[in-house]
């Protein structure tokens, strides 16, 4: 949430304050004792320890040290809650959940910050990133099957494999608001292992696939039982992580997508060869191993997934996982960083006026349009790729491996790009890389020939494959622009429902009758990347116009005036006056 016009894009990042130091070193409070004397730091705390603002880093390398050279400094940092005036505008409601663990006069060293957040890291982040391994492996192994004559084994064409994409596809949107809404009622902590636990059920079952029906139905069930998977566990991310480090560490769960993708290309050749050896098809026993792999994983996460920061203890795991200062530091920390996400509980469902809000606001529809339209330069030669590598004349083997060169380099672009948007504090710089990416590799791509070479043709579309991935970033910054737990609830399905939406159109590029050079789908993508650029420059002059009229209004406000709209304003989520879009 950003509260203020002078930090209209969250608190920066830099090097820490030092006058409190100097305040120990001259005995004005007692010195910072360790994190496990709890009485001495309750003394401490009593003191009333200095806040400053960090700083914006100088220097590129200071983005990978989240935290400054003195450990012992304070990291608590200054909010509304330091205010006696808004600390009861944005003080926590009793029903929120961790409501018995925010103290505003809550103070912490930058050493106990750095440990808890490692914590996290371990604990949730880790598995959230299995969870979504398992995830692409049961959506992605489609890929690796049509290397292994599937089409042909079910009689089916080009179209039909575009027709079951778009099924999928399709279901996917479809269940993506609803399955939020579920998880938003009983927990995602329940809903995201059910999820994984029904979809690896139907995908393993495609071991017994007989033609193109069944094909299709197992499509379309497995797109509808995934549906809403990614929305609900930002949703479960943004419980423990700040808005400065949600999206980098959004880069990081991505990754394990571009993992999936390069351990699927080994697995995938090791499972296929088994056509050879049983009399089978290899990718029956692809989709049977995959599936029992990732229905392991769903079962684990029933006891892996805590409700929340103060919600991990279990009969099974009778201390939890974190400490009572640990958790007060947790809940203090992203409350000042962001006091709406104490607006709900983690089980509170939304009500049809609520979700009718959301769907009416205006302020996020750009957003949704750059969330259809911005992979479809890149989606088509990504879909085709190992077919396209079979129809260069590669084997089955070779073909699985020659997939793995994009797949590497589009995970370092991911994190390059997730860093950029934070090194120069614009999600539009960042994004737009994607489209000035493709396009020039877009028009030498529409000027092969039959006669250019498969290995000229195999570095273009490796280099277009390879584009940064730029869907973590937007996800992300929809969830920002969303200010409130409400709002993101159902703007993160609202997104990824258009970015399934520009996956339907993307899968009916590539027609059987353009094929194999595909010179009429990729004049198409040509002209959408083009018109993709004009858009992250429209979306960048949109908000910044929003942000400085309303910078304009506050100011010219009395400190009074704003105070009594604080406390009286009837404007919710983004549409408040204090709040400032990202951009």
């Amino acid at each position: 949430m950003s509260t203020l016009p002078a930090r209209s894009h969250g608190p920066d990042v830099g090097s820490a304050p030092t006058h409190d130091r100097e305040m120990l070193e001259k005995g004005d409070v007692e010195p910072v004792p360790k994190s496990s004397d709890i009485s001495v730091h309750e003394k401490y705390l009593a003191m009333g320890a200095p806040l400053e603002d960090l700083k914006r880093p100088k220097h590129f390398w200071q983005y990978f040290q989240r935290c400054p050279s003195d450990l012992d400094s304070i990291a608590t940092q200054p909010s509304v809650f330091d205010d006696p005036a808004t600390l009861e505008v944005y003080q926590p409601p009793p029903e929120y959940e961790n409501s018995h663990r925010f103290d505003p006069e809550a103070r912490w060293t930058w050493r106990e910050e750095r440990s808890v957040i490692r914590k996290i890291d371990w604990r949730i982040m880790i598995w959230a990133s299995i969870m979504f391994f398992s995830l692409e492996l049961d959506r992605a192994n489609i890929s690796q099957a049509n290397t292994d004559n599937f089409l042909q084994d079910l009689h089916l064409t080009t179209d039909d494999f575009n027709l079951g994409n778009s099924l999928y596809r399709l279901s996917f949107l479809i269940a993506e608001l609803p399955s939020q809404l579920v998880s938003k009622r009983v927990g995602p902590d329940v809903w995201v292992p059910a999820q994984i636990s029904l979809w690896s059920a139907v995908a393993l079952s495609q071991f017994w696939l007989s033609g193109r029906t069944s094909f299709l139905a197992t499509r379309f069930l497995i797109g509808f039982l995934e549906g809403g998977f990614v929305p609900d566990v930002v949703l479960y991310l943004s419980y423990f992580y700040t808005k400065t480090e949600l999206p980098i560490r959004l880069a990081y769960f991505w990754v394990a997508s571009y993992l999936t993708t390069i351990v699927s290309a080994f697995l995938g050749t090791a499972i296929l060869s088994l056509r050879n050896s049983s009399g089978r098809a290899g990718w029956r026993y692809l989709f049977l191993i995959e599936g029992l792999l990732t229905l392991s994983v769903g079962l684990a996460s029933f006891f892996l997934m805590p409700p929340g920061p103060t919600q991990t203890k279990a009969w099974y795991r009778p201390k939890g996982w974190f400490t009572e200062r640990e958790e007060v530091i947790m809940v203090n920390r992203v409350l000042r960083d962001d006091p709406s996400k104490s607006s709900m509980h983690n089980r509170q469902g939304l009500t049809p006026k609520m979700i009718g809000k959301v769907l009416c606001d205006w302020r996020m529809w750009p957003l949704y349009i750059l969330g259809i339209v911005h992979m479809i330069p890149v989606g088509p030669p990504q879909t085709y790729l190992t077919l396209s590598l079979r129809n260069l004349g590669f084997d089955t083997t070779q073909s699985n491996l020659l997939s793995i060169p994009s797949t590497v380099i589009g995970l370092l672009m991911l994190l390059f790009t997730s860093y950029l948007s934070e090194i120069v504090d614009s999600r539009v710089a960042a994004t737009i890389v994607l489209q000035v990416w493709a396009l020039p590799l877009l028009i030498a791509l529409y000027t092969f020939t039959r006669e250019t070479s498969q290995w000229a043709y195999f570095v273009v579309v490796t280099l277009i494959t390879g584009f940064p991935y730029v869907h973590p970033i937007q996800v992300a910054w929809a969830s920002r622009n969303s200010h409130s737990v409400g709002t993101r609830t159902v703007s993160a399905s609202m997104y990824n429902m258009f970015v399934q939406a520009g996956a339907i159109v993307y899968a009916n590029i590539y027609r059987a009758d353009d094929a194999p050079l595909y010179k009429r789908g990729n004049r198409d993508l040509i002209g959408v990347c083009s018109m993709n650029i004009a858009l992250y420059i429209f979306t960048f002059f949109f908000y910044r116009s929003i942000n400085r009229h309303r910078d304009t209004k506050w100011a010219k406000m009395s400190t009074k005036e704003q105070l009594v709209y604080l406390e009286t304003t009837k404007d919710e989520g983004n549409q408040r006056l204090d709040f400032r879009f990202a951009y």
